[in-house]
């Protein structure tokens, strides 16, 4: 079948009839796997005075250890995602997993600053495995339980995400930064055999192109589907609002007079992690047509979620309560706009979850870099002032959009 998208005409093998769904142990796997490899983008955040005290870097440097990470994280987003429609997702995956944990090995040995960068950035590069695994997923999976076997998947995605900083600070404070590293290298082999034994070898169809169309044809269907843009736009500022909270929070939560340690700070992580497995349902709603309602009852919660945190010096309640509500709704929008976008379509499946996901690591590092800078200048009322801004932002441009659809 033969597609003209912009200014590349793109053939395309027809999408093959998929199974009703991955069996449940198979699903549980591509959420752990999923989990595991998003974890590693994280593992840095609250390690970040250590590793500047041990490589002599100071606060503006050592924060390039998250953007230099989240960097590679989008460029693997962008030239090894879309290989999910040119070849087999199964080889795919099991080759980024392996070389994802000798990148994580390097960096539990690295000896200088310039190694640990750009192992890092080799790291982030390389756990875009995890939108590999999101696309093959939803590619074994018929239309009617997608939105919900996506929904599952994806919570592993997010309890990674939040489960990194729990993992990071207590093996930090038992064993030092480097077994976070190494360990991680040791679980993503195992995972990569387990992997390579239960996952099929044809994961969806296969697009008939060559490597430049292939990236080509991801610009081309930003251009041409508005879905696909509202959605990445969407995705760039929840995640900027999600980073924004979970960059910086460990800044108040270490000075005084709260002073918490690696192991408590990270164990906030699991407070968030109870917010991600309360929006799972996201995806059946999505199933039954209530996408949209979805996406606004989020993004209201989510810019509702800043007013507690921003009583986090005075009560760690506060903390725990805006966490869990702003967890909940960045997930639920997260599944929902994966569920929507895949959608368009099927056999585009990988560009379109990777073009998505660019735009997330686009706001995964702007809010980073913004909460940090603000927190030096506004301190923690300023961070607060910056999430809710930018939740606000993303309600409008949802409420906008919704009524520009319903018009046409």
């Amino acid at each position: 079948m033969a597609r003209r998208e912009g200014t590349t005409t793109i053939t395309d093998v027809p999408e093959e009839t998929p199974a009703p769904a991955p069996s449940r142990h198979v699903t549980l796997l591509f959420a752990i796997a999923c989990g595991t490899a998003v974890a590693n983008v994280y593992f840095a955040q609250p390690l970040l005075v250590t590793l500047g005290r041990d490589f002599a870097m100071g606060p503006a440097t050592v924060g390039a250890v998250v953007t230099l990470t989240q960097i590679g994280y989008g460029l693997g987003l962008f030239f090894l995602v879309p290989l999910g429609d040119l070849v087999d997702r199964r080889r795919l995956v099991v080759t980024q997993s392996l070389l994802l944990a000798a990148a994580l090995a390097a960096v539990g040995t690295a000896a200088t600053a310039p190694v640990l960068l750009g192992t890092m950035a080799a790291v982030g590069f390389l756990a875009v495995v995890t939108q590999t695994l999101v696309a093959f997923a939803a590619s074994l999976t018929g239309p009617d339980r997608r939105g919900r076997v996506v929904g599952q998947v994806t919570s592993g995605v997010v309890i990674g995400i939040l489960l990194a900083r729990t993992v990071s600070g207590a093996l930090a404070d038992l064993a030092g930064w480097r077994s976070v590293y190494l360990t991680s290298a040791a679980v993503t082999l195992a995972l990569t055999l387990a992997l390579y034994r239960l996952l099929p070898r044809h994961g969806g169809p296969r697009a008939s192109m060559g490597y430049g169309r292939l990236l080509r044809s991801t610009i081309a269907l930003f251009a041409r589907e508005p879905v696909f843009r509202v959605r990445a736009l969407l995705a760039m500022l929840v995640f900027a609002a999600f980073s924004t909270l979970w960059s910086c929070v460990a800044l108040p939560l270490s000075a005084a007079p709260l002073s918490l340690s690696h192991t408590a700070i990270g164990a906030f992580g699991l407070v968030g992690a109870a917010g991600a497995l309360a929006a799972a349902p996201a995806g059946r709603l999505h199933d039954r047509g209530l996408g949209q309602w979805t996406t606004g009852t989020a993004l209201v919660l989510l810019a509702a979620s800043w007013l507690p945190l921003a009583f986090t010096r005075q009560s760690l309640w506060a903390l725990a309560i805006g966490a869990v509500v702003l967890d909940l709704a960045v997930q639920a929008v997260h599944v929902t706009n994966q569920s929507l976008i895949y959608a368009l379509r099927p056999d585009a499946g990988s560009r379109l979850i990777g073009g998505y996901m660019i735009f997330y690591s686009i706001g995964s590092a702007t809010g980073a870099l913004a909460s940090t800078a603000v927190h030096a200048v506004a301190g923690w009322n300023g961070v607060c002032v910056l999430g809710g801004a930018i939740s606000l932002l993303a309600l409008v441009l949802w409420a906008v959009t919704r009524r520009g659809a319903r018009r046409t």
